[in-house]
């Protein structure tokens, strides 16, 4: 008799992967999902005793502007990060009283290169190398707004709902600070998109008329800010000014692929396909920041209720605009006009035949990362239908083994 084909069992090491990630509190996705322990507990981490409070303070404490400035600890410290901002300002401002142009520190505040032939009613910039100056002053900007965000708003306000552990307090303040970011450019790049010819998605108009190397100024500073924000959050991972995650390489992989998307999106001239980008990534990251507060904070109700509407938004943007898209580069790169399919930086143009798979194949990588998440997203949706959540009631914990001690 000819035996039964048996069923190929799942890898092991693969399930035991994924369990792992499912269970680990310090994973980005999945951590912020698991069950937490009752606010106000007194089991804690050691970040939550008093010797950990005291470096905690330490931890964000100047040391000197210069000193802060040369350790790039301005970074977390939001008192030194605001003393750099201000004085770009200061300095603008005695300039521009005793009528000194052009004012070198306006490239810091206002975006740079307007066409002087453009219409008055509808003024267009062109690109240039002070456009780094903005970024990089904007780097200091989100550093400031995210810590004193965090710290002097967001976490007062996450201890009135009785949260007391400092490594949950964190993470509260991580996520409720993505929310704000994310829904503000989110929205905003939503409507800049309303006032451009791609809205909502018609893919043609990325290829027709390029190369598209005159912006409004708006789109140009909601383009130059986000570039500042996902460089200055590399930096923040890469020299693990805060605790890294269990995920750390993938955030790492996802943060480089999104700088390589805009910084060849802003140079080659496809804004228009990367504001499109930018706000099926934005409005979804919103969701997911608002689900996890939910979770946090122990609205079991509206956690489920913003979970199901978190799966359904990231579906839709995430991953079938993203498809729109890539469908998009895919088959509609040839709109581009005659004559400009041809390599000559200098003019703006740069979508040769090859360029093609240079749009590709960014996009197809951070689609590949978004289905990889989506495949955890689905999971955390299963357990919960099944009503087989994680059991660790300390999941917000990220160090096992240590109690907080009484005051």
């Amino acid at each position: 008799m000819s035996r039964k084909p048996s069923k190929r069992k799942s890898d092991p090491s693969v399930q035991r992967t994924l369990h792992n990630i499912e269970v680990d509190p310090r994973h980005h996705l999945t951590g912020s999902f698991l069950p937490q322990s009752p606010n106000g507990s007194r089991t804690s981490t050691p970040t939550g005793s008093r010797f950990d409070a005291i470096a905690k303070n330490e931890f964000y404490r100047s040391n000197g502007l210069w000193n802060d400035f040369k350790t790039l600890r301005w970074m977390r410290v939001p008192s030194s990060s605001f003393k750099m901002l201000m004085l770009p300002i200061v300095l603008y401002a005695i300039f521009s009283l005793f009528g000194i142009q052009p004012n070198p520190f306006a490239p810091m505040l206002l975006v740079s290169y307007p066409i002087a032939d453009s219409a008055p009613d509808d003024p267009r910039y062109a690109k240039g190398w002070l456009d780094i100056v903005f970024i990089a002053y904007h780097i200091i900007f989100f550093s400031f707004v995210r810590q004193f965000a965090i710290l002097e708003v967001i976490q007062p306000i996450a201890r009135r709902f009785g949260i007391k552990k400092q490594s949950k307090l964190d993470r509260f303040g991580e996520q409720a600070y993505s929310m704000l970011y994310y829904g503000v450019m989110g929205f905003w790049g939503a409507y800049i998109m309303s006032s451009l010819p791609t809205w909502w998605y018609r893919t043609e108009f990325y290829w027709i008329g390029y190369p598209h190397w005159d912006m409004n100024p708006v789109l140009k500073r909601y383009y130059l800010m986000h570039f500042s924000y996902w460089i200055q959050q590399l930096i923040v991972l890469a020299l693990k000014i805060e605790k890294p995650r269990k995920d750390f390489q993938e955030l790492v992989a996802h943060h480089i692929v999104t700088l390589w998307l805009i910084g060849w999106s802003y140079g080659i001239n496809l804004t228009l396909i990367g504001n499109a980008i930018f706000v099926s990534m934005d409005i979804p990251d919103t969701f997911l920041a608002f689900s996890k507060l939910c979770n946090y904070l122990q609205l079991e109700r509206t956690k489920m209720v913003s979970f199901a509407v978190f799966i359904v938004v990231w579906t839709y943007f995430r991953h079938w605009l993203n498809l729109v898209i890539l469908y998009s580069v895919w088959t509609e790169y040839d709109l581009i006009p005659d004559a400009a399919r041809f390599f000559h930086p200098s003019d703006g143009v740069w979508l040769v035949w090859w360029m093609k798979y240079q749009v590709f194949v960014p996009i197809l990588l951070l689609q590949f990362l978004n289905l990889f998440w989506y495949f955890l997203i689905l999971r955390i949706l299963v357990r919960a239908l099944s009503g087989d959540g994680a059991t660790d009631v300390r999941s917000d914990d990220e160090d096992d083994g240590e109690v907080e001690k009484d005051d």
